[in-house]
């Protein structure tokens, strides 16, 4: 089965590390769809099926926590797995993103295992043969 994974980040830089650690990570991936706000994402969960959404907190128009509220409320969206990725650090935060529906967060700066270990753990492991990841950053350039 191929995954569609949203990656939303004000940072065109971060997307393109996200997108470079999932395309490692051995899934099957269908589609790797990119957003620069909460706002852009909606618009793209309107349009495409989307397996996972890997969101940023801070960022313009729309941030991370204000599009998985939006995500939680429509009946169309609300079961799509959210991970934040930040810089956020207040524990008192990133609990509020778990209790408002999101499956797992990740502080920046992250490792490539951690974006797979969480890939792993919310999508299953990839099929035997397929892991291209070997946990190493060698040939990853961030």
């Amino acid at each position: 089965m191929a995954y569609n994974i949203l990656i939303v980040d004000d940072s065109f830089p971060m997307r393109a590390v996200i997108k470079k650690v999932i395309k490692a990570s051995g899934f099957d991936i269908g589609g790797l769809f990119e957003a620069g706000n909460g706002k852009q994402a909606l618009q793209i969960l309107n349009e495409q099926w989307i397996d996972l959404v890997l969101t940023d907190y801070n960022m313009p128009d729309m941030n991370g926590l204000e599009l998985l509220k939006a995500m939680k409320q429509s009946d169309t969206l609300s079961d799509i797995p959210v991970v934040i990725v930040t810089t956020e650090g207040s524990d008192q935060r990133l609990e509020e993103f778990l209790h408002i529906g999101a499956v797992a967060y990740i502080k920046k700066p992250f490792t490539p295992e951690q974006i797979k270990s969480h890939l792993n753990h919310i999508l299953g492991e990839p099929k035997h043969g397929q892991d291209s990841f070997n946990g190493s950053d060698e040939g990853l350039d961030f």
